[in-house]
């Protein structure tokens, strides 16, 4: 049989149950709330440790002192983007344009961003945000950048928030750089919510980082810092500070914070918050600025108005004087002005198209001047001048002329497509030139015009102008015809129709010379032999004006010997004056052509008894000189009166 069971051990009395309170506080995000009565629990607890009863007399009294500081652990166990907030009252700091740039490289770690986030909520609780005081932005970068939300997104903190919290981290590598540049041409730009810059409101980057850039971060900064923005750099615990300081504004102590955790960075909130909330220093006056006052975080500098400079106190301004400079290039004067350095001339002179030039001011077409010629002004006054080869008479304005003769004078003009209209222009104010040094007249020297490219056209005949003014005004207004150089028919129209007496050539018995001059500047297209030789067998004089890219044979060719004395040349248009003295010298020479001669008949008694004393007195000269030997005893033994009358044989 099986022995009976041991008696049961007699039960314990069960020890008193402790008063405690029913009911205890714990946290949850967001509230507090009660938890479930404990008493209970605490007496089975108890029971099963064999407490006794002053055990849970001593448990009980540190439940209550626990009760006591709950307020202060509480507020020691928030988060710090809470205790951030408490710090202090919300600031207001005027128009902002604030963006952060966060590092979410691969190298910080989940907890580590969490923290970051937490540190961006808080912050933003200390902004007095809106449209018109701050406005945020918020970029993450790796190794792309990525908008959060851009300046213009939110007006309100909760959005902002909202679009913290929902952000993930792209977790690759670290352009630094490459959010700089993105920050500068796309984040601060107007089209992303950021004010214009006649606006004058503070740009503020800040950059957050854990570790070294990847790409260059110099340059870029340097450029955003030109454009403006102030930029803060932060570095958490592997950062390389001789980055932070390349990306930083100046003054480097209050721009560039270096904290050894992410628990930490609570620590630059703090002192963001401080230099956000200082006053306007520009707004208190007593800055001492001269011109303008500019704001920044926590500061201010002295900005002059354009065409100024600030001094070395930094605060009064001079003007800049761009003619210090020394490159300016003023003929006279030059004088600073807002805009730079700009030329002044002196009394007496206009300032030339150049803007550096000066010429002298041109009476001339302001007064009545009554220069015969030309008027020439010199500064205050003006004088009058004549052409080459006469002279200034005594009172002051017209002009001597060549002594009256008798010529038929016909200008053949070149009038190819190679002259070029300006220059046939030049070419118009040189036959004008020749013009003012004859005795224009009709019974004194006749002009006809004639212009000739691939046709021939009589512009006036010799016939039709008395005066030299009138002549000078029918110059000036031919047109030019341009294409082709025909010389050749232009020589062979001169010799059959220019000297004939319908178009104003006196008739051949009055002995009156004719005058050809061919002006032209290339090769003739036809040829120019025949007429050339035809005219000078007509006892017409011809002349050879070659300017540019004539040919030398052909003036030759046209002109009457000896070539030295009928042919000039120039080789541009703009000189061809220098030729006038040589013209007149042919075409009005010191004796004259048929100068002082009255005109008659050669078949006159007078006129032949005339011509047979000078031919005889010509010959007798030439034998003197032993160049002439005349045979016969009508020259020996005595010299001949050269007026008398030699008896044909």
């Amino acid at each position: 049989m099986r022995p009976p069971p041991p008696p049961a051990p007699a039960a314990r009395p069960s020890p008193p149950r402790a008063h405690c309170p029913c009911r205890y506080l714990v946290q949850l995000p967001g509230r507090l709330r009660p938890s479930a009565p404990l008493c209970g629990r605490a007496s089975e607890l108890s029971g099963r440790l064999r407490l006794d009863t002053s055990v849970l007399c001593w448990l009980s009294a540190m439940r209550g002192l626990l009760y006591s500081m709950l307020p202060l652990l509480l507020l020691l166990l928030q988060p710090w983007e809470t205790q951030l907030q408490l710090a202090g009252p919300r600031c207001s700091t005027g128009p902002l344009d604030l963006v952060f740039v966060i590092d979410s490289s691969r190298s910080v770690r989940p907890f580590e961003f969490e923290t970051m986030r937490q540190f961006l909520v808080g912050l933003l609780r200390s902004l007095d945000v809106g449209p018109n005081a701050t406005r945020v932005g918020v970029i993450q970068y790796s190794s792309q950048v990525q908008s959060v939300f851009p300046l213009r997104a939110f007006s309100r903190r909760e959005d902002m928030e909202r679009a913290i919290r929902a952000l993930v981290p792209l977790a690759q590598g670290t352009m630094t750089g490459l959010a700089i540049q993105y920050a500068m041409n796309v984040a601060f730009s107007v089209a992303e919510g950021a004010r214009p810059p006649e606006a004058r409101v503070p740009r503020v980057a800040v950059i957050v980082t854990d570790g070294r850039p990847q790409d260059r971060v110099a340059e870029v900064a340097a450029q955003a810092r030109a454009r403006g923005i102030e930029i803060y750099a932060v570095g958490v615990q592997r950062a390389d500070v001789g980055s932070l300081r390349a990306m930083a504004s100046p003054p480097l102590n209050e721009h560039v914070f270096l904290v050894e955790s992410f628990d930490l960075i609570q620590e630059f909130g703090r002192q963001f918050q401080g230099r956000l909330c200082r006053k306007d220093l520009c707004a208190q006056g007593g800055h001492g600025c001269q011109h303008q006052c500019v704001s920044a975080l926590g500061t201010f500098h002295c900005a002059c108005n354009p065409g100024y400079q600030l001094a070395a106190d930094n605060k009064s301004c001079m003007a800049i004087d761009h003619c210090s400079f020394g490159n300016h290039s003023c003929q006279h004067d030059c004088v600073s002005t807002f805009g730079g350095p700009q030329c002044r001339c002196r009394e007496g002179y206009d300032l030339l198209p150049d803007r550096r030039s000066c010429q002298a001011r041109d009476l001339c077409n302001g007064v009545d001047h009554g220069c015969e010629f030309q008027c020439v002004s010199e500064g205050f006054s003006y004088h009058c001048v004549c052409p080459e080869g006469r002279q200034l008479q005594a009172d002051g304005k017209s002009c001597s002329r060549c002594r009256e003769g008798h010529v038929d004078l016909v200008l053949l003009v070149d009038g190819s497509k190679s002259v070029r209209p300006q220059n046939f222009e030049l070419v118009k104010r040189f036959v004008n030139q020749i013009v003012d040094f004859l005795d224009v007249s009709p019974e004194g020297t006749r002009v006809g015009l004639v212009q000739f490219s691939s046709r021939v056209r009589t512009e006036f005949p010799l016939g039709r102008y008395g005066t030299a003014a009138e002549v000078k005004q029918a110059v000036l207004a031919v047109e030019y015809m341009e294409r082709g150089t025909m010389t050749g028919l232009a020589l062979r129209h001169m010799v059959e129709h220019s000297f004939s007496e319908a178009q104003g050539a006196r008739p051949r018995e009055l002995n009156v010379p004719r005058v050809g001059l061919v002006f032209t500047d290339g090769r003739s297209q036809d040829n120019i032999s025949v007429w050339a030789a035809r005219a000078k067998e007509e006892g017409i004089v011809m002349y050879a004006v070659g300017v540019g890219k004539a040919v030398e044979e052909e003036l030759r060719e046209i002109a009457s010997e000896p070539a030295e004395l009928h042919v000039s040349y120039s080789p541009d248009f703009s000189t061809m004056t220098h030729l006038l003295e040589n013209l007149k010298g042919s075409i009005c020479p010191e004796e004259g052509i048929g100068a002082g001669t009255e005109l008659r008949s050669p078949c006159e008694c007078e006129s032949l008894v005339e011509f047979q004393g000078r031919t005889l007195g010509t010959l007798e000269s030439l034998s003197q000189k032993h160049i002439l030997w005349v045979r016969g005893r009508g020259l020996e033994g005595r010299r001949r009166d050269p007026r008398e009358p030699r008896r044909l044989p």
